[in-house]
């Protein structure tokens, strides 16, 4: 009686005793490289944090104790009042309206054109598409101060000098060539088949955009977005060239005077305070969407 052997699995070769071909186990090299990257990462994690920490304690200190004192030392009486002090007083509250007026007027602006912008020219071929998208990319090159001068000029002749509005759309045109250039290579990886499937079902291109292609890009809108609102909250030089009226100052401006003013009247409690009201915002805003800044980055490898 002939028996015909049946061929080993690599489950049943693994049971009887088989060495794998390749071993999981990390090499020597490879452990090197993750406990100096680790190491690295912690350093640079307390360059930032110490001074946070550091700002974090000083805005609840008297001028003398901060100037006297332990810089990390906790707070003898904590003095809540610099806060009002800073917000009230020294109009940190007003700055801090007009900020959250113009970035999130701009986000919304530069989201909406940017992403319609971007799926234009990552999906639809047509003369002059590989143009339009060369000059977004020149746009991300060129730098903000050469264009203060014609920038100054442009807004006056169109009675937006000095103004909310004018502020805003300046933030969105700065911010529209970064946001195309993010989001073309991300709709470029979308699958061509499910935007098939909506034109059979019905669809017009503006309801496949909306409806369908532009919630599968949540990740990449997400992680753009967070950088565009880092960026325009943090603006400096565009609005102290154009933005010069007092009531319509954003934070960075006001933390400017503020600054300043404190050199002769000695509140440092108050402008340390200052500092975390102006900080506060991108560090919640941040803790909470970055997991979609992660899941992008994932998401696009992965695909």
């Amino acid at each position: 009686m002939t028996t015909i052997e049946e061929p080993r699995t690599s489950s049943t070769a693994r049971a009887e005793g088989d060495s794998p071909l390749r071993s999981n186990k990390p090499s020597g090299g490879d452990r090197a490289v993750a406990v100096a990257s680790h190491v690295v990462l912690a350093v640079w994690a307390l360059i930032i944090l110490i001074p946070l920490l550091w700002s974090l304690l000083s805005s609840f200190k008297s001028s003398s104790e901060i100037i006297s004192g332990s810089p990390f030392a906790m707070p003898e009486t904590w003095l809540f009042s610099n806060y009002a002090r800073a917000w009230s007083d020294a109009g940190i509250g007003r700055y801090f309206f007009n900020t959250v007026v113009v970035v999130g007027s701009a986000l919304v602006l530069v989201m909406l054109l940017g992403s319609m912008c971007a799926y234009v020219l990552a999906r639809y071929t047509f003369p002059g598409r590989r143009f339009i998208y060369y000059l977004m990319l020149a746009g991300l090159t060129f730098p903000v101060f050469l264009a203060i001068v014609p920038l100054f000029f442009v807004l006056q002749s169109l009675a937006l000098l000095n103004t909310l509005p004018g502020l805003i759309l300046t933030y969105v045109a700065f911010a529209l060539p970064f946001t195309v250039f993010f989001l073309y290579a991300f709709f470029r990886t979308l699958p061509e088949e499910i935007a098939e499937a909506a034109a059979i079902d019905g669809c017009g291109d503006w309801r496949t955009f909306f409806s369908v292609m532009l919630p599968m890009a949540k990740p990449g809108l997400a992680s753009v977005t967070i950088f565009n609102f880092l960026g325009l909250w943090n603006q400096y030089l565009i609005p102290v060239a154009i933005n010069t009226r007092q009531e319509n100052w954003v934070l960075a401006q006001g933390m400017g005077a503020y600054a300043g003013q404190i050199g002769y009247e000695i509140d440092f409690g108050g402008l340390f305070a200052a500092v975390i009201i102006t900080i506060a915002p991108v560090l919640i805003v941040y803790v909470i969407f970055q997991r979609q800044v992660q899941n992008s980055v994932t998401g696009g490898a992965l695909k």
